[in-house]
């Protein structure tokens, strides 16, 4: 059973957390985020930590002690550091532009594919192979980051396609390489 329910949030210089009417507010050097507090989960800052405790021991009680806790870890970085995502796109004539603040993908279809930023998301390609999908709530960068990558996946003989910086693509022999005529 895991335990990062009881694991302390450090609160980071600069940081500082409101608990008002079942909601945390976070705010830091980069923004402000707010997390929802279940009924069953109780919150407290002690001594620069934010200390999450639970009110019985049902199945349910489990398993929002410990998310809870993760939400708030998240919002506490959000705001002291924020997230990055990082894609790559790999293919002949496939790359990518920025148009005002929204990404355009010309990645083999007959159309571009523009793909919007969420508010608090800000997306940017360094070049034409890069993308960069930056902002302080860790769903919000990730959700934006899996539409981009989604729109057009790396396939396994080529590689051709939008993959994320550091993925490993497990790549497939074509029939030609397989063996030949007997």
């Amino acid at each position: 059973m895991s335990r990062i329910g009881f694991k302390p949030v450090v609160l980071p210089e600069g940081v500082s957390v409101e608990i008002k009417d079942g909601v945390v507010a976070v705010k830091g050097a980069k923004g402000e985020l707010s997390v929802a507090i279940p009924s069953n989960v109780s919150v407290e800052v002690k001594d620069g930590h934010l200390l999450c405790h639970r009110a019985g021991e049902t199945q349910r009680d489990l398993e929002l002690h410990g998310t809870t806790r993760a939400n708030l870890h998240n919002a506490v970085v959000g705001v002291s550091e924020g997230f990055k995502k990082e894609l790559e796109i790999s293919g002949i004539g496939y790359r990518c532009a920025m148009r005002g603040t929204d990404l355009v993908l010309n990645v083999g279809f007959s159309h571009e594919v523009v793909v919007s930023p969420v508010e608090g998301v800000k997306i940017s390609a360094p070049d034409e192979t890069h993308i960069v999908v930056e902002g302080i709530d860790k769903q919000k960068v990730g959700q934006t980051a899996a539409l981009i990558h989604d729109t057009k996946r790396p396939e396994p003989y080529g590689g051709k396609g939008i993959k994320y910086k550091g993925e490993v693509i497990i790549r497939k022999e074509g029939k030609r390489a397989a063996g030949g005529k007997k």
